[in-house]
């Protein structure tokens, strides 16, 4: 047990090494923000890759898996089809270069636009950082069973994760996901023929599981499998983290490249992420983890590897990997939403005169304060899954679709995009709590909310649009140009 916990100390203190040598070199917004505007490609795609694999994958993900197999591929699947639709956003994103997501609702619509979106994003942002404190807290009660429990270890990943992010800003955040990427990426991809070895090779996984492990559909269906794919796949569309990192990038070129490398890297984790899954389900099938799936990952580091002492240091490495992903993720999602309130509200409405020091100062009270929000909403979490499917819900309903009429329909307008985004988020929001579906048809109110949220936004956003005047020349030149 002490390897593990030596593993674990050594990747916080890296952490914070990077993390201090990055802050001296934060002088201004922009580097505070958006690094500068510096990041290369080759950081770019690591640190997408970081953000976008974490908690949702390795714990909500891997929890479908052992539970469904290879269906379970559908999740990641959304976010494949997303990605290949990035690969021509990525280029006129970083044309637009500003801030954040909000700055382009602003200047393609309106104020109101701008301010919704800073609803949904805080909404959407927080809940994805408090299922990330749920992941590390439960890798720390694994590894010290007596000594931590779930619930304490989530307030020590939210203290770290609260203090790392404030500290050096897109800069810190992304040069530390550089390290965590490569780290994650070898050591799943050594782990998983090691511990298909050890279930007795592919042969006996398929023989102990049911067939239904490794069908397309599995045993979910067809509908289960669209909701899983679509919050996904429109999340991704939209996403401010991964649009504040085009932002960030020395050059459109290099946004493009970065997103070839994206590509590649998710489609390649996420299948061994499944794939390990469905591997621990073979080697554990009862016992503790199937009581808690979640943690079929984390619990294939500490008990999955037996034997000689390059076995057990692979076992701590993989257990050290999800746990860096899971806090590398935790910052990124922390640090884009304190970037609205202090770019969005702060300096747009309150101080638009702010110093750059004043600015930080706000930016990182900022990150304390939805981190504190973050660990509230961590104390009642039952299921990752269910909670990142939410979380993807409220923003691909209520912010892709007018993101994406940004750059592709001129004919959006101002109040179609209001619309759509309000309608969106309240779909989203009130779903589960009785107030908007106790009244449907049981065939649909007992469906997630990604259906009727998605066909909710998408027909204000098109009716409000066409009954209303259509945007001027001056609306529309910074992305017609893109």
């Amino acid at each position: 047990m002490n390897l593990y916990a030596i593993v674990l100390s050594a990747i916080v203190v890296t952490l914070l090494t990077v993390s201090l040598t990055r802050l001296g070199k934060v002088k201004t917004k922009a580097d505070y923000l958006v690094a500068g505007r510096s990041l290369p490609a080759f950081v770019l795609v690591f640190t997408l890759l970081s953000s976008w694999i974490g908690s949702g994958s390795l714990l909500g993900g891997a929890e479908n898996a052992y539970r469904h197999g290879f269906a379970a591929l559908w999740q990641g699947g959304g976010g494949w089809a997303g990605l290949l639709l990035i690969y021509f956003i990525a280029p006129r994103a970083r044309k637009f270069a500003q801030f954040t997501i909000p700055d382009l609702l602003e200047v393609r619509y309106n104020q109101a636009a701008r301010i919704l979106g800073v609803i949904a994003i805080l909404f959407c942002y927080t809940a994805v950082t408090s299922y990330q404190f749920v992941g590390g807290g439960d890798i720390l009660h694994l590894i010290f069973p007596d000594v931590i429990t779930p619930d304490f270890g989530k307030y020590i990943i939210a203290a770290f994760v609260i203090v790392f992010t404030a500290i050096a800003g897109m800069a810190s955040v992304a040069y530390m996901d550089v390290a965590i990427g490569l780290l994650a990426t070898f050591t799943m991809i050594i782990a998983l023929p090691i511990l298909t070895h050890h279930a007795g090779g592919w042969s006996a996984i398929h023989a102990s599981l049911p067939a239904t492990h490794f069908e397309v559909f599995g045993d979910l269906s067809h509908i289960r499998c669209l909701e899983l794919f679509l919050p996904t796949c429109l999340l991704l569309l939209g996403n401010q983290s991964m649009y504040q990192k085009f932002f960030s990038a020395k050059s459109e070129k290099d946004a493009t490249r970065a997103v070839v490398g994206w590509i590649i890297g998710t489609v390649i984790l996420e299948t061994v992420i499944v794939a390990l899954a469905v591997t621990g389900s073979s080697l554990f099938p009862s016992g503790e983890v199937e009581a808690r799936p979640r943690e079929i990952l984390a619990y294939l580091g500490l008990h999955g590897f037996s034997g000689s002492g390059p076995l057990r240091l692979l076992g701590a490495l993989l257990m050290g990997a999800i746990f860096a992903k899971i806090i590398s993720t935790a910052n990124n999602w922390l640090f884009s939403p304190s970037t609205n309130l202090v770019n969005d509200i702060y300096l747009r409405y309150i101080n638009p005169e702010a110093s750059n020091k004043k600015t930080l100062a706000v930016s990182r009270l900022m990150v304390v304060l939805l981190g504190l929000w973050a660990l509230y909403q961590s104390l009642h979490i039952e299921s990752v899954l269910k909670k990142s499917l939410y979380a993807y819900t409220i923003y691909g309903a209520a912010l892709t679709p007018v993101i994406l009429a940004t750059f592709y329909w001129r004919r959006a307008t101002a109040a179609g995009a209001v619309a759509s985004i309000a309608v969106g988020t309240f779909v989203t929001v009130f779903w589960d709590t009785g107030l908007v579906h106790s009244h449907l048809p049981a065939i649909i109110g007992e469906r997630d909310a990604i259906l009727p949220a998605l066909l909710a936004s998408l027909l204000c956003l098109v009716i409000v649009s066409l009954l209303t005047t259509p945007p001027t020349e001056k609306q529309l030149k910074p992305f017609s140009e893109a």
